[in-house]
């Protein structure tokens, strides 16, 4: 499937909103979990699994979607995801239980993995050259604007009308997007040449990209940076709830962050060419750095406030910015012949660190910011080792040029 024709914006904005749904879903109801422990009964960590339990089938789905659509098309798995999106959403607005919300959330995140990935497959299918970057910065953009736009959305949906509605919204989206994919989505033809033992291929990619040093380290890189972040967005509502701001206030002080990290991604298409990889990555991790220990110190010096809270991490938004791009090019970059199976495994791995940061949250008490700064520190310095150990990795293979 091919592209020889100007796309037109519907169809731009129909990939765009594919790929945004996952995260729009995952974000939503952020605000309404400060409340759910009291609603039913439970402790914060029984709270936090329905956050880590939509980021686990969220991120290991992405691994079954991608060959099936290979295999099978990329219209029709689309629109198996949605289905089950809506199955999801419709039973979590529906639950009396929170063990059954959480059963909801993880059934949502099932579905909303196929949009991710194979919306990115068919931008690789639609789109060459000059128009698949353009089209992929537009996708950045909107991957950084769905958390603080669907967090206020979500904390006034859950004043006005109950956390419910968060849930019935996002049914009734999935429902739009089946149709947009439907009528506005070209079919795709799976190639002649698949192969029929295509799971055990795909394996022995993944075996493959095992064996490599580099890779390994820039997914652990990847990884403990999208588990700080997952620390952060599971978090940051008990936070903010300790000091006062209610689920329809949350979202202006998370979205500090998420735009930070536009910041950084605009920074970094400026200044790569000019600084190269490597300084990019190092600079990203000192901002990420400064600013979590930034938040620890001021946590820690008794200023307890909301502002106290969000404005140092809008370093972290930077640093995430300048180091996550130059880290996922390195990883498809080891190996550019499994450059697909290297970014479905970074993706998957990096959503499983996630949920672990999520989940993590709930394990500590949070009366102010320094045990979540804590967690998140303890992720940023197992990103930091990783870095020194990739450069220092890479240095020694430049040596013998020299």
């Amino acid at each position: 499937m091919s592209q020889t024709s100007p796309a037109s914006p519907l169809l731009i904005a129909n990939l765009i909103s594919q790929l945004a749904f996952g995260l729009l879903a995952m974000t939503i109801c952020i605000p309404s979990m400060q409340e759910w422990g009291a609603i039913f009964g439970a402790s914060q960590a029984s709270v936090q699994l329905t956050f880590s339990g939509y980021v686990l089938t969220y991120g290991c789905l992405q691994l079954v979607y991608g060959p099936l659509s290979d295999r099978w098309g990329r219209k029709r798995l689309l629109m198996v995801g949605l289905v089950l999106s809506f199955t999801g959403s419709l039973l979590a607005a529906l639950a009396p239980t929170l063990p059954l919300l959480t059963a909801a959330r993880v059934l949502q995140g099932a579905g909303a993995a196929a949009g991710m990935v194979i919306g990115r497959a068919l931008v690789q299918d639609l789109f060459h050259g000059p128009g698949r970057t353009r089209v992929m910065a537009w996708i950045g953009m909107a991957m950084g604007l769905c958390p603080p736009a669907a967090t206020i959305l979500g904390g006034q949906l859950h004043v006005g009308l109950g956390w419910q509605a968060n849930f019935f919204v996002m049914a009734g989206l999935a429902v739009l997007l089946f149709i947009a994919a439907w009528r506005g989505l070209p079919a795709h033809q799976p190639p002649a040449g698949v192969q029929p033992h295509w799971l055990g291929a795909m394996l022995s990619s993944y075996a493959r990209l095992a064996q490599e040093p580099g890779f390994r380290l820039y997914v652990v890189v990847l990884c403990m940076t999208t588990a700080t972040f997952y620390t952060f967005l599971g978090g940051a509502p008990l936070v903010l709830g300790s000091y006062g701001v209610g689920p329809a206030h949350v979202g202006y002080y998370i979205m500090c962050i998420p735009l930070a990290y536009i910041v950084g991604n605009f920074a970094t298409s400026r200044l790569v060419h000019r600084l190269g990889d490597r300084r990019m990555l190092v600079a990203g991790q000192a901002f990420t750095l400064g600013g979590v220990m930034l938040l620890i110190g001021l946590g820690l010096a008794g200023l307890n406030t909301p502002l106290a809270f969000a404005l140092p991490l809008v370093f972290m938004g930077i640093g995430h910015g300048l180091l996550v791009p130059p880290a996922l090019a390195g990883t498809v970059g080891v190996l550019p012949a499994l450059a697909g199976s290297a970014a479905a495994v970074a993706g998957v791995t990096q959503q499983l660190t996630g949920a672990l940061g999520g989940y993590a949250v709930g394990l500590v008490p949070h009366h102010g910011a320094v045990n979540l700064g804590w967690l998140m520190l303890a992720f940023t310095l197992g990103a930091t080792a990783a870095m020194a150990l990739l450069l220092r990795g890479q240095r020694g293979h430049a040596a013998p040029s020299r």
